[in-house]
């Protein structure tokens, strides 16, 4: 599972960021978060991997993460904020190596130089998420165009499913287990 690398970093972390000033934490995560769903009972894929719906848990895990961070961090008083965002469609080499066959031409050879952005406008709402001081704990940034595929930075909403109590606890309970990770939360000074 991806997400798993940004637990435990965000964990070996947390303490450096809570000394600095204006700290936050940005998880960035995908609209495809949105058509995610966890596979609690096989988070790997060892029992039927399928690129696109475990592309799209790893995004819903950076979402129900994010979200569950800044409960976290608000509860302990902590002065570290937890952000999230996502590029929209940005023209990478993911689309052009991510999917097989059709896929790949429809997205990478067709999509890309109709619908997508540029990679640095599809860095923009990561470092509105990580710089903009009226940005707020627990926030999804996103591009405020059609679809969000594409603009400028704007405050977007995350799935029920990422923002839903019992999803978080659950994915933190696994987190922890599958990294043997356990976060000790900074509180303000």
């Amino acid at each position: 599972m991806n997400h798993l690398g940004h637990f435990a970093l965000t964990a070996a972390l947390l303490g450096l960021l809570g000394a600095g000033r204006d700290p936050r934490v940005v998880t960035v995560s995908s609209v495809n978060h949105r058509q995610g769903r966890l596979f609690f009972d096989d988070p790997h894929g060892e029992r039927g991997y399928k690129p696109m719906a475990y592309y799209n848990q790893s995004k819903l895990a950076n979402a129900v993460f994010g979200h569950e961070l800044h409960l976290r961090l608000t509860e302990a008083k902590s002065p570290v904020r937890s952000v999230l965002a996502h590029p929209g469609y940005t023209a990478t080499n993911l689309q052009l190596h991510g999917p097989t066959g059709l896929w790949r031409f429809l997205l990478g050879r067709v999509g890309n130089p109709l619908f997508a952005q540029r990679p640095a406008d599809g860095a923009r709402p990561q470092l509105y998420a990580a710089t903009d001081r009226r940005v707020r704990g627990g926030e999804f940034i996103g591009p405020g165009g059609p679809a969000e595929l594409r603009g400028a930075p704007k405050r977007v909403a995350l799935s029920a499913t990422a923002t839903d109590a019992e999803t978080g606890r659950r994915l933190w309970d696994l987190s922890e287990q599958l990294t043997g990770v356990r976060y000790e939360f900074p509180a303000s000074v």
